[in-house]
């Protein structure tokens, strides 16, 4: 049996007990090897260019550059384009997560998850998928639906094929590839095909980011079923 690759992973919270719970927690799973804590987003954004871990987690309120300012600078390196995001946040802190996702953020936690689900979902993102189910993403999207229709960018679809079309409107519901196959009758990796084809052709950084182009182009509803 093959042994996982060991996911690296950097955290960056401006409290040291998060930090250091997160840290202790990560640690003890054998392919997850924390390398790295900041305080600060400017911390973070030296650390995670010196040390390219697969994944951040991400706080939003830090000092010296807060977590949004900090995912954009790592999002906007393309020396750092395997390194994925996940911003740790409160309920109460929804409206930012629009713009973190906008900004590179592969997805979003909350800080009082369950730990299995921290550990899911470090292996989720490293894994290439978007940290968004279905009714986390409905909610997000019906929180910060005013600010992302708000954008001065028209997303133009032309460039899709109809089967793109459907895929991305199954992305955008937050769905994986193997959710999507089963809809759609096809394999995953056919799926695969679809979303990275898609990803090209509207110059989305990863998969969060298809979720947003899908709701600003109608494809997704605030409130679906």
């Amino acid at each position: 049996m093959m042994e996982r690759p060991v996911i690296r992973v950097v955290v960056a919270d401006d409290q040291q007990l998060i930090r250091a719970g997160f840290s202790a927690l990560l640690a003890n799973e054998p392919d997850i090897d924390v390398v790295g804590e900041a305080a600060t987003g400017t911390a973070a954004v030296e650390l995670v260019k010196r040390l390219h871990p697969d994944v951040v987690l991400m706080d939003i309120r830090m000092p010296d550059g807060d977590g949004l300012w900090a995912t954009e600078q790592i999002a906007a390196d393309p020396a750092l384009g395997s390194t994925h995001i996940v911003i740790v946040t409160t309920f109460e802190l929804d409206e930012y997560v629009g713009r973190a996702i906008r900004a590179g953020a592969s997805g979003f936690l909350v800080k009082d998850t369950e730990p299995v689900e921290l550990i899911r979902a470090v292996r989720v993102v490293a894994g290439g998928e978007a940290l968004l189910s279905p009714s986390v993403t409905r909610r997000l999207l019906e929180r910060v639906a005013g600010g992302l229709r708000d954008s001065s960018q028209a997303v133009h679809l032309d460039a899709l094929t109809d089967r793109e079309r459907e895929v991305l409107a199954l992305v955008g519901q937050g769905l994986t590839n193997t959710e999507i196959a089963g809809r759609l009758f096809l394999s995953p990796l056919t799926v695969k095909t679809h979303v990275s084809r898609t990803m090209s052709k509207l110059a989305a950084r990863d998969r969060a980011q298809l979720v947003v182009v899908a709701y600003e182009a109608g494809l997704v509803r605030a409130g679906w079923n």
